[in-house]
């Protein structure tokens, strides 16, 4: 058996670097091609290289209106965007397949000249045939060495009959020869060594006679053409790099450096993570929200559910990779410098909804207060003749607590208007028979504070406190109950000089009267 060696120097990094992100536009983009992205990315400017999108639409029927244009604002949203691509840095385009069709013909015929393919003109009945034949006797039909020869192609035909076929306008598909009795020895950038028995491999498709190539014979010229150094995609290609190696050799063109990334997971770690994991656990599973063209269906988003794009970026690159430290808060430039693909689990990933909360929670509070108070008003209506810098202070106050911007309403609330009700259980824990006194009398020494500043309130109240010596908490609890409606919120001083002096008494009034 003859043995084959297709390795190329690993990680070659004399060449320029150049990877490309190639998604098929047939429906909004799911996180594990925005992950495949984000390395692309990251591999790319680590090594001061050209991150290129192509969109691979040979498939033409299952091509969905407005899908590619959602893969582009996804990227840009990420923060990711692409080098060279569609109406971008067009050095190489087009960047479209669907309007590279003229070049793919001379290709695949050149194939068949260098005898590394041929012309099969077997019929779809006569396949399915052979493949029911082979199920009945627990077989599986593959078509390649050890039966093409009793098929319908141009190896068990005459070169006359083939050409008589081919001028009467027959069907066709050109097919790769694949070797027999060879193995393959390939390298992979995350996997290692592979090894290869090329008898096992089928004779793919790579050219049909409507003019269109399969995505084989496309994704292989288009790399050459466009001069990709490194592929880097997801564990589902791994199967189709023997036979892209093949047509690298075929062609006498030198191989780019592969990188296959492990599959993103269900949360309980058993499958690949799809739409219905995230529909039945009530999470995103695309970057933006997506409504199908067809069935005005609604997808959610991570941008439209509240998440930043830094916290999502940082999240993902965790998803089959990790920087062997402890370290797991890394901005984009932080992840570009540290990022190398020999540290790239061969593993699946498991996708955790909670952690990339907890991401998300983190660079909440990285967040300008006044952009968020800014988005904050734009999302509620209560907030709309309130002054911005106000609210910017408000969210200072509260935002440790939040997770999302919808969450600072319910954090917040009390800045805003005076509770409308009071949890039972903080009353019966707070108020007692001397309450109201109590209260009273805070309301005066409040009612002292000239200056009515943090640092005023602070120690004339607690100065009060002590002298009257009694516990904190039987002033503080009553007190934040008044204010807030709850036990809860930031400091008391802050939310009193928020508020101001009328507001404050007059909280602390009616919750007298009520409570």
């Amino acid at each position: 058996m003859l043995i084959v060696s297709l390795h190329s120097n690993l990680q070659n990094m004399t060449k320029n670097v150049r990877v490309r992100f190639a998604p098929s536009p047939t429906g909004p983009l799911h996180i594990g091609g925005v992950r495949t992205a984000l390395f692309n990315y990251l591999f790319a400017k680590k090594h001061q290289g050209t991150f290129i999108l192509r969109i691979e639409d040979t498939d033409q029927n299952r091509y969905v209106e407005g899908a590619e244009q959602y893969i582009i604002d996804s990227l840009n949203w990420c923060g990711i965007p692409f080098d060279e691509g569609p109406g971008k840095n067009e050095k190489f385009g087009p960047y479209r397949q669907s309007e590279r069709k003229h070049l793919y013909k001379k290709y695949a015929e050149q194939l068949i000249a260098s005898g590394n393919a041929y012309y099969a003109f077997d019929t779809a009945d006569v396949l399915d045939f052979h493949r029911k034949d082979h199920e009945e006797k627990g077989k599986t039909f593959i078509y390649n060495w050890h039966n093409r020869l009793k098929l319908s192609n141009s190896l068990s035909l005459s070169a006359s009959e083939t050409k008589a076929k081919l001028d009467a306008g027959e069907d066709y598909v050109i097919r790769f020869k694949s070797p027999q009795d060879e193995i393959l020895y390939l390298k992979d950038i995350i996997r290692g060594d592979i090894q290869i028995d090329t008898n096992i491999l089928d004779d793919k498709v790579l050219f049909k006679s409507d003019g269109m190539p399969t995505y084989h014979l496309a994704n292989i010229v288009d790399d050459h053409l466009m001069e990709i150094s490194h592929v880097i995609r997801g564990e589902e290609w791994l199967p189709s790099l023997a036979l892209h190696y093949q047509l690298y050799k075929a062609f006498g063109w030198q191989a780019p450096e592969f990188a296959h990334l492990p599959l993103i997971l269900k949360p309980t770690g058993s499958g690949k993570l799809s739409k219905r994991d995230g529909d039945k656990l009530g999470f995103p599973v695309f970057p933006l929200q997506w409504e199908d063209p067809k069935t005005h269906d609604i997808s959610r988003g991570y941008k439209e559910d509240g998440y930043f794009p830094e916290a999502m970026i940082n999240f993902l690159a965790f998803l089959g990779w990790n920087p062997g430290t402890e370290q797991e808060i890394f901005s984009l430039d932080a992840l570009i410098s540290v990022f190398d693909l020999e540290r790239v689990n061969k593993s699946g990933a498991r996708f955790d909804p909670e952690k990339i909360k907890w991401f998300n929670h983190h660079y909440m509070q990285k967040q300008n207060d006044l952009d968020l108070a800014e988005t904050f008003m734009s999302e509620y209506n209560q907030l709309t003749d309130i002054d911005v810098h106000y609210v910017a202070l408000v969210v200072g106050l509260v935002k440790e607590r939040a997770t999302f911007i919808s969450d600072l309403w319910d954090l917040s609330f009390y800045f805003f208007q005076a509770p409308k009700a009071y949890d039972e259980k903080a009353m019966q824990k707070a108020f007692n028979g001397e309450t109201p006194e109590l209260m009273i009398e805070l309301v005066t020494i409040i009612q002292r504070v000239s200056d009515f500043t943090v640092a005023n309130l602070q120690t004339d109240i607690k100065a009060w406190i002590t002298n009257k010596n009694i516990g904190f908490g039987k002033v503080m609890m009553p007190l934040r109950l008044a204010l807030v409606g709850s036990l809860q919120g930031p400091d008391l001083f802050e939310i009193m000089f928020m508020i101001g002096k009328i507001e404050t008494v007059e909280r602390i009034e009616r919750a007298i009267g009520v409570l």
